[in-house]
């Protein structure tokens, strides 16, 4: 409990005093947000906004679980320090992507085929780094490693992990498109990450997740870190995480997941990401096939501040939505635990 606290006070502390100094490093370089122009009106006006917030997020995130493990020399795992390497090469792609657009002073960055071909290798390197250095579990899984517990092996324990860290990844980067959103619906998913950690290790007989504390200590940094950013990133925000703290934010969820045996509970978990993905696909789709749109812009974010919702009610309104499904990620799990309980007494 000790390293958990020492690690979310760093990191928290890390990202509310770090991020005012990018801010106002970013302002005297003119260093800032383009916004695109088919995007909602009222946006024309965060132009400017500060960019590449996510670097703090990592830095803190970094930072609160090097500490904690320097100040309670617990046992060291290569689990978590994976998630911190995905998520700093998944923030590499994000940054590139990021400076292209301020260099161009265009909100178009990477191609498409690009992004997808650094964001697959960045994937890849987690999957070769897991399977023969952290020696993480190849089963399929949904609240532990044996339910359903299907063993895929190595060639398809990594094709799935790759889709879920690309798929994660991009899920939060859509989700990225007001102030606040991404920040304060990652924070309730990275903590509920910590809270089910903590509960596998305390039940080690169960979850068999050697790294469990580890994994908790470093998802609880991370949401620290995100609540840290928060507090700048709220509307209106003074900076914007832009695509190097969603893309990283997306690959730490999922690599959280896949070595904590619970992958195929990420998509309730981050439940508000799957449903901003789904509402672009679905877009998307009727367009193409239909000449008809569902929403009147996908994003759904953006279709309610069109339907006159303001800003800040439609962040709340998200935020405890992705509060709900967090609570509900909880309740399975949990639900799962009592079964398993009940059938060994």
């Amino acid at each position: 409990m000790i390293s958990l606290a020492i690690a979310g006070a760093v990191s928290f502390v890390v990202s509310i005093l770090a991020t005012p100094v990018l801010i106002k490093w970013l302002r005297k370089r003119n260093i800032g947000q383009h916004i695109r122009e088919e995007g909602p009106q009222a946006h024309q006006v965060k132009s400017g906004t500060p960019n590449l917030g996510g670097i703090v997020i990592i830095v803190a995130s970094v930072s609160g679980f090097v500490v904690s493990h320097l100040i309670i020399r617990g046992i060291r795992t290569r689990a978590a320090p994976l998630v911190l390497l995905v998520m700093i090469g998944a923030g590499i792609v994000g940054f590139l992507d990021d400076w292209i657009k301020i260099k161009k002073k265009h909100n178009q960055g990477l191609n498409k085929r690009t992004k997808f071909l650094l964001q697959f290798g960045s994937a890849l390197i987690f999957v070769l780094l897991a399977e023969y250095w952290a020696r993480v579990g190849l089963n399929l899984t949904f609240t532990r490693w044996n339910f359903p517990g299907i063993y895929l092996g190595y060639l398809g324990f990594g094709i799935f992990a790759i889709l879920v860290i690309v798929g994660s990844s991009n899920a939060v980067n859509l989700t990225d498109g007001l102030d606040g959103l991404a920040a304060g619906s990652s924070a309730f998913a990275f903590l509920c990450i910590a809270v089910l950690a903590y509960w596998e290790f305390r039940h080690p007989g169960i979850y068999r997740v050697v790294p469990a504390l580890d994994l908790s200590v470093v998802s609880l940094s991370i949401a620290s870190a995100c609540a840290g950013f928060l507090w700048w990133n709220a509307a209106p925000a003074k900076i914007i995480m832009g695509d190097t703290g969603a893309l990283a934010l997306g690959a730490g969820l999922a690599v959280l997941c896949l070595e904590l045996n619970f992958a195929l509970l990420l998509p309730i978990i981050g439940g508000l990401f799957v449903v901003e993905t789904l509402s672009v696909v679905i877009q998307v789709g009727s367009f193409r096939l239909f000449k008809k749109r569902v929403f009147k812009m996908a994003p759904i974010h953006h279709h309610f501040e069109l339907i006159n919702w303001p800003e800040s009610t439609v962040i709340v309104r998200f935020w405890i939505v992705s509060a709900i499904f967090t609570s509900i990620a909880v309740g399975i799990f949990y639900a799962d635990f009592i079964a398993l309980h009940n059938v060994g007494h």
